[in-house]
């Protein structure tokens, strides 16, 4: 059963542009009727000029068919720099809306690839300047053609009207035999760039493993069946071009031989002038129809990038704007949370709870699969808790406004991801740098020797994901990129996972200084050299709480369950 989609969105977005689309359609049938000073200026000629024998005619009958000709391209030029205005605004319009349809739906995991809502908008927003959208602005003037000819003689207007309809059904037809052949090419296409994508993220994995062509002949599927589809569209679209020109040519000999046959009969009143115009006006009623199905796939890929993008929006509702809150001070606390991933159906975090006063650090560990890195997610307001909130100085964290609450948050995930820009941009968070800031952040992480060692210094370019550091520098990137702008707020996900010794001791100073000016920090690790800096410990098993409490305390139940289990034991 096909789901229906709500377009209302998109809709009301298009709707804005209703001033330009009036412009457009003046200019469009302004160029309708002036498409016919030609065969005014043929007539003139034979009847006025030929007959007078008079060159001051025809010189003012060219010089009025030059203006006009001038004037036709200015509204042609005026019309696409109107559509492509348009394209402007809508962009300019709803790109912030899709680019957080986008991250959201990264969010949730959705099927689609967080970018094609941008590559369908693209489509959309390029297709304005399509031929396809001038022939429909045009497409009223076919109508005043229609009645033109059927006011000269209702059998050359039932005749034109006869043509229009077999043509609307070659349309009919062509999206019939077409469009399925296209969608299934467009689905083809984008899992082949999909699959490409993620050979190309995991190069190092791809060559190390041999998987080139395995990868490879996974992505041959795709194109090949891209190739047949498209293959097969083409076919059956070049057929129905031919047939749909054949047409319009056809209509405009019938036309001219049914207008002599009613002047030989003395029912065309307008004499030869008019038989003429029949044959050239019914050529115009048929050249929408003619250039939508010339234009078909592309008619087809605006359809469906309509449709995909109104089901994106309408899956991802517009958020409300939250009431803006003062900067937090740092009191988190968890109350029952249960979390799951995105599209997951099993819940990783089960009831757990704490309470993490500003200045206080809270270790977390747990062997793998255990929910650490999981409980990070919720307590940045990357995840919704399913149940239980998490809060911040009381108030739900998750539903703080993303960009109020960044400026007060840092994170340093297990993988860090640093963004195509310069070392300064990764660490400031691509604002604009205050030197005082920036100095403190890479005094406290001791990052001026990777600094000086890079050949442009902190404008270095770091390439996508931070390509030209190793690891364990792009940890210290991201170790000093959530410290920059004292956050009130630190989250660490396993931040020694790729450090050496050197590393290790730069971040227990920065924990002690975290904890000196205030800073909440909850630190996910397995190693317990760090949980020296910790306040609070958090055991995790399976997403359950095992213990929490001080951290001596915890430590010396732990101790004693241990010794416990192990007299059991002896004999």
């Amino acid at each position: 059963m096909t789901i229906p989609v709500d377009h209302a969105e998109l809709r009301q977005s298009f709707s804005v542009l209703r001033p330009y689309w009036g412009r457009c359609l003046l200019f469009s049938c302004l160029l309708g009727l002036l498409v016919l000073v030609s065969t005014f200026y043929m007539f003139e000629v034979y009847e006025r000029v030929v007959n007078s024998r008079d060159i001051t005619t025809l010189l003012v009958l060219t010089v009025l068919v030059l203006f006009v000709y001038v004037l036709m391209e200015v509204l042609e030029w005026s019309r696409s720099e109107m559509l492509r205005a348009m394209g402007q605004r809508w962009d300019a319009q709803l790109t912030p809306r899709l680019l957080d349809v986008a991250r959201r739906a990264r969010l949730q995991r959705q099927d689609t690839p967080p970018g094609q809502v941008l590559d369908d908008f693209r489509i959309l927003r390029d297709g304005l300047m399509n031929p396809v959208v001038g022939a429909a602005m045009e497409a009223p003037m076919s109508l005043v053609f229609l009645l033109l000819l059927f006011a000269f003689h209702p059998l050359l207007g039932w005749a034109s009207l006869v043509g229009a309809v077999v043509q609307v059904a070659i349309t009919a037809w062509n999206e019939k035999r077409s469009s399925a052949a296209l969608r299934e090419a467009g689905r083809a296409s984008m899992a082949a760039q999909a699959s490409v994508d993620e050979a190309l993220r995991h190069t190092d994995v791809v060559a190390a493993l041999g998987l080139q062509p395995a990868l490879l002949q996974r992505w041959g599927k795709w194109q090949s069946r891209l190739v047949a589809q498209q293959a097969q569209a083409s076919d059956s679209a070049g057929v129905f071009q031919a047939v749909s020109k054949f047409l319009q040519t056809l209509m405009g000999s019938l036309l001219l031989g049914l207008s002599a046959y009613l002047l030989l009969l003395n029912e065309l009143p307008g004499g030869g002038g008019l038989m003429i115009m029949a044959s050239v006006l019914g050529g115009r009623v048929l050249t929408p129809l003619v250039q939508a199905v010339t234009q078909w796939r592309a008619v087809v890929n605006m359809r469906e990038a309509w449709k995909r993008l109104s089901s994106a929006l309408a899956s991802l509702p517009l958020t409300q704007p939250t009431m803006p809150l003062p900067a937090p001070r740092g009191h988190l606390s968890a109350e029952g949370v249960w979390a799951l991933p995105p599209g997951a159906g099993l819940p990783v975090l089960r009831g757990v709870s704490m309470n993490l006063p500003p200045g206080q650090c809270l270790g977390v560990i747990g062997p793998s699969g255990s929910g650490k890195s999981s409980l990070a997610r919720v307590l940045v307001g990357f995840w919704p808790s399913s149940q239980g909130k998490v809060r911040l100085d009381g108030a739900d964290l998750f539903a703080w406004d993303k960009a109020e609450l960044g400026q007060h948050m840092g994170y340093l995930p297990q993988s860090v991801d640093l963004l195509d820009g310069s070392l300064a941009q990764n660490i400031t968070r691509f604002n604009e740098p205050g030197s005082a800031a920036l100095r403190d952040v890479l005094a406290l992480t001791e990052l001026d020797e990777l600094v000086n060692a890079l050949p442009q210094g902190l404008d270095t370019p770091l390439g996508r994901d931070g390509v030209r550091l190793s690891a364990g520098q792009r940890q210290r990137v991201g170790l000093a990129r959530a410290l920059y702008g004292e956050p009130a707020l630190v989250v660490m996900d396993e931040p020694n996972a790729h450090m050496d010794e050197d590393g290790e001791r730069v971040l227990m100073r920065v924990l002690t200084a975290l904890k000196a000016r205030g800073a909440t920090v909850v630190l996910m690790t397995h190693r317990n050299a760090l949980l020296a800096a910790s306040d609070q410990l958090l055991i995790l098993r399976d997403g359950v709480t095992q213990a929490y409490g001080p951290r001596d305390e915890v430590v010396r139940a732990l101790q004693k369950a241990a010794a416990a289990a192990q007299s059991g034991k002896r004999p």
